[in-house]
C-alpha cells in the first residue's frame, strides 16, 4: 500500500499543479459544473501527501485543508463516484470540522481524478450547505463525463510538463558533456549551441544561433563530408546520417583541427531538424600516430624496426624478384659508450641512422636491427658485386667521423651481405645467412663488407641444429633444473635457492644455458619452456617444504616470450595452485631486456604478481641502461648484484664503490638485495661489511642437481621428478 501511494504522489507531482496558477480550462470547466448541476460549489481538488488543495473552485473560499477531515481523501480510494446527500446524517462525515464549522458542508459529490495508471490524484466535486434528496444517474453521468474532460486537460499538462523536463534535461546534459551539441533546423541553420561547442569552436551562443552550420567547416572544403555538413537540408545530408565520420573542423581565429562528428536527423512539427555531436579528436590523432610510431619504428632512431624488417624482406621474396640483405654493425661503439657514456653513444646512433637512411633508395629499407646493429634490405638487388659495393657505400658513410657536441669520434663499419634466392628463400634464413657473413666481417678485421659463402652457412646450420635440437629436447623432457643456494652472509644459513635450466644432451651430455639459451629465447618454444622451468622449480620447493625443511624461496627466472603471451599471470596462479606452493616462496627475476622493453601489459603483469604475494627480483642491476626510475615504476621486491661487480670488490674501487650504492640504494627503497657470483671468504665480508644480508656464489655451492643439493643442505631424501615441457 505504501509503495501504490508513492507512485501516486509521483504521478501527482508530473503534472507540476499543486502550486501553480489555476489553470483556466479547469476553472471553466468547475463553473459549467456548478451550474448545471445546481451547486453553490465546485472545485478540482488534488490530494498531496498530508493536505488537500484546492486548484480551481467556485463557491469556495478555501485554498486547502488537511488530507484527514478532506471528503476527497476518501473519494480517490473508491472507483467510482462518491455521494453525500446529508453529510450531518453520515456517520462517516458527521462530526467532520468542515460539516460542523464552516464551511457547513452537508451535500457532497466527487469523482476520483485517475491518471492512465490508474493513479487517483484529485478529485472533481460538487458541494453545498443544504443536504438533497438525491443525486440522479444523469447527474452522476454529467459529473463523470466532466471528469473526464478534467483528464485530458491534465493529461495534457503532464506531457507539456515532461517536454519541459526532458529539455532540461537535454539542456543539462549538453551544458555539461565534453563533447559540443548543436541542433539546427532544415534549412542547416543552427538553433542550439551548448557550452562544449562554445570551447569547441570558439563561437558564443549568441555568434552561433542562427548561422549555417557552414560555419564550421573552412571555406575552401566544398567535397567530401565536409561539404555534405555545409548542404544540409531535407533529403541531401544522407551520407553523414547514422554514421561517425571524421572531418576538418575550422575555430573561429580560422585554426584547423579535426573532428570526429556523429549526425542524426528527426522530425519537429512537420519540419526535419539535425543534432550534431562532435569532439577534437587531436589528442587522439596524436596518441595514434605515436602508437604507430612505438609500433613500427625504432624510438631512439627513427628507423624502421625489426619487425617493419622482417615484413619487408618476407615482401621481397614473395614478389619473385632478387634481393639483397645486408647487417650493419658500427665498429668501435662499445668503446664509445664506455668511454663518453650512453648520451653520446645514443647521439652517434641517430647520427648513423641519418647516414644510412642516405645511402638506401626509395626502394630499400633501412632499419635498426638492435643496439648498434642496423640492416638494410634492397629489393631488385640480386648481383653480388652490386650487392657488396652498396654495402661498402655504407661502410664509407658510417666511416665518416661523429662530431657530438665538442666531441669527435672516429668509428668503423662492418656489412654482411646475403641474397635472395641465391642464399635462403626464407626471410629466417636470410637474415642468419646476412649475419653470419657479418660475423666474418667482424672476425677477418672489421670494416669491410662479406658476402655470405656456403661455408658460413655452416654457422647457420649449426644455429638451425641447435632449433631442432631444442624441439626435440623439449618432446623428450631432456631439460633439468640445478639449484644454487642464496644464504646468508652472517651465518651461512640456507635463505633460497635459484632454479638454473640444463640441457641433458643425449650425445653432448650436461649443457650449459650459454651454449642454447639465446636461440631457446628467440624461438618459438621459449615461452612454454619457461612455465615448465617455473612449474618443476614450483614442485621441488614445495617437496622440501613439505618434508619439514625451513621454508625457503625459490627463485626462477623469466623470459620475455612469457610476457608477450599475455599468460604469466594465470601460469604463475596455477603453478601455485597445483603444486601447492606459497606465493610468497615465489621469487620471479627479470633482466634488464625485459624491463627496458616494458609496456603496460609487462608492468600490469608485474603489478599483478606483486598482489599475489609473489616476491619480483631484478637481475644484474647496474649492468646496462636501467635507470633509478624504473625502481619507482616497477613493483620490485629484491635487487641482484651482479658477479661482475663482486668479482672486483676487493680489487678495483670502482666496483666496490658500485657495490656499496646498490645496497643503499636498495636500502633507500627498501628492497632486499643479494650479491651473485661470490668466491672467496673477502668478499664475503666486504660484502657483509657494506650492510649486504644475502648472497650467492661458488663459495657457498655451485648449482647442482636437487638430490645433491638437498644431500648437502640436510633438506630431504627425495627430490620431485621433472616433467617434459611438452607436458
Amino acid at each position: 500500500m505504501q509503495t501504490d501511494e508513492e507512485a501516486r504522489l509521483q504521478a501527482l507531482a508530473e503534472h507540476e499543479i499543486l502550486d501553480a496558477e489555476t489553470d483556466p480550462s479547469l476553472a471553466h470547466i468547475v463553473e459549467l459544473a456548478a451550474r448545471l448541476l445546481g451547486a453553490p460549489a465546485a472545485f478540482v481538488s488534488f490530494v498531496d501527501r498530508d493536505r488537500q488543495v484546492f486548484h480551481a473552485k467556485v463557491g469556495l473560499s478555501l485554498c486547502d485543508t488537511d488530507r484527514d477531515v478532506a471528503f476527497c481523501a476518501r473519494t480517490i480510494a473508491q472507483v467510482d463516484i462518491l455521494v453525500v446527500l446529508d453529510a450531518s446524517q453520515d456517520p462517516r462525515f458527521r462530526d467532520n470540522p468542515l460539516v460542523t464549522d464552516a464551511p457547513f458542508i452537508r451535500f457532497y459529490a466527487g469523482v476520483p481524478l485517475r491518471t492512465g495508471d490508474g493513479h487517483a490524484i484529485g478529485t472533481l466535486c460538487l458541494a453545498g450547505p443544504k443536504p438533497r434528496r438525491a443525486f440522479t444517474g444523469r447527474d452522476r453521468r454529467i459529473l463523470t463525463d466532466l471528469a473526464r474532460l478534467v483528464l485530458d486537460r491534465l493529461e495534457l499538462r503532464r506531457v507539456q510538463a515532461a517536454r519541459r523536463a526532458t529539455q532540461s534535461r537535454f539542456e543539462h546534459i549538453a551544458d555539461t558533456s565534453s563533447d559540443a551539441i548543436i541542433c539546427a533546423d532544415a534549412h542547416g541553420r543552427m538553433n542550439f549551441w551548448s557550452a562544449a561547442a562554445e570551447r569547441l569552436f570558439g563561437h558564443t551562443v549568441a555568434d552561433a544561433l542562427g548561422q549555417p552550420l557552414a560555419i564550421l567547416v573552412p571555406e575552401r572544403m566544398h567535397g567530401g563530408h565536409e561539404g555534405d555538413l555545409c548542404r544540409i537540408a531535407p533529403g541531401t545530408a544522407t551520407p553523414l546520417l547514422g554514421r561517425t565520420v571524421e572531418l576538418t573542423g575550422r575555430h573561429k581565429d580560422g585554426r584547423e583541427f579535426p573532428v570526429e562528428l556523429s549526425l542524426c536527423t528527426w522530425t519537429e512539427n512537420g519540419q526535419a531538424a539535425f543534432g550534431a555531436i562532435a569532439r577534437d579528436v587531436s589528442q587522439r590523432r596524436m596518441v595514434e600516430e605515436r602508437l604507430f610510431r612505438l609500433a613500427h619504428l625504432d624510438a631512439l632512431t627513427e628507423l624502421p624496426n625489426r619487425a617493419v624488417l622482417r615484413g619487408r624482406v618476407e615482401a621481397a621474396i614473395m614478389e619473385d624478384r632478387p634481393a639483397a640483405v645486408l647487417m650493419l654493425d658500427l665498429d668501435g661503439f662499445k668503446e664509445v659508450n664506455d668511454a663518453h657514456g650512453h648520451a653520446v653513444g645514443d647521439a652517434v646512433l641517430r647520427l648513423a641512422a641519418r647516414r644510412l637512411r642516405t645511402c638506401v633508395d626509395t626502394m630499400g629499407v633501412a632499419a635498426r636491427y638492435g643496439g648498434d646493429e642496423f640492416a638494410v634490405v634492397l629489393p631488385g638487388v640480386g648481383d653480388p658485386l652490386t650487392a657488396t659495393s652498396k654495402g661498402q657505400a655504407m661502410i664509407d658513410a658510417l666511416s665518416e667521423p661523429y662530431r657530438v657536441e665538442e666531441t669527435v669520434l672516429r668509428l668503423g663499419a662492418s656489412v654482411g651481405v646475403a641474397l635472395s634466392p641465391a642464399h635462403g628463400v626464407r626471410e629466417d634464413e636470410l637474415l642468419a645467412c646476412a649475419d653470419a657473413a657479418l660475423y666474418r666481417a667482424k672476425m677477418d678485421g672489421r670494416g669491410r663488407a662479406c658476402l655470405f659463402t656456403p661455408d658460413l652457412r655452416e654457422v647457420a646450420q649449426r644455429e638451425r641444429a641447435c632449433r631442432d635440437g631444442l624441439r626435440r629436447a623439449i618432446e623428450q623432457g631432456e631439460f633439468v633444473l640445478h639449484y644454487q643456494p642464496q644464504v646468508s652472509l652472517s651465518d651461512g644459513a640456507l635463505m633460497g635457492a635459484e632454479a638454473l635450466i640444463r640441457w641433458q644432451h643425449p650425445e653432448l651430455g650436461l649443457l650449459m644455458p650459454a651454449a642454447f639459451l639465446e636461440v631457446l629465447d628467440n624461438g618459438p618454444d621459449a615461452a612454454r619452456v619457461g612455465d615448465w622451468v617455473l612449474r618443476t622449480a614450483c614442485a621441488q620447493a614445495q617437496a622440501w617444504r613439505r618434508d619439514g625443511v625451513h621454508p625457503i624461496r625459490i627463485g626462477v627466472n623469466l623470459c620475455a616470450a612469457q610476457f608477450r603471451g599475455g599468460g604469466l599471470v594465470e601460469a604463475v596462479a596455477t603453478a601455485l595452485a597445483e603444486t601447492g606452493l606459497p606465493a610468497h616462496a615465489l621469487e620471479l627475476e627479470i633482466t634488464e631486456t625485459i624491463i627496458l622493453h616494458h609496456d603496460p601489459e609487462v608492468v600490469a603483469a608485474l603489478q599483478a604478481l606483486r598482489a599475489m604475494d609473489v616476491g619480483i627480483a631484478f637481475d644484474d642491476y647496474g649492468t646496462g641502461y636501467a635507470s633509478l626510475s624504473l625502481l619507482k615504476r616497477f613493483p620490485l621486491t629484491r635487487l641482484k648484484i651482479d658477479r661482475g661487480f663482486v668479482n672486483g670488490l676487493c680489487e678495483d674501487r670502482h666496483d666496490a664503490a658500485i657495490v656499496r650504492a646498490v645496497i643503499d640504494l636498495s636500502r633507500s627503497f627498501g628492497l632486499e638485495v643479494v650479491a651473485e657470483g661470490v668466491e672467496t671468504e673477502e668478499q664475503r665480508q666486504r660484502l657483509l661489511a657494506k650492510g649486504c644480508q644475502e648472497a650467492q656464489g661458488y663459495l657457498f655451492g655451485r648449482p647442482m642437481p636437487p638430490a645433491e643439493f638437498a644431500a648437502r643442505f640436510k633438506l630431504c631424501r627425495h627430490h620431485t621428478r621433472p616433467s617434459s615441457p611438452a607436458a
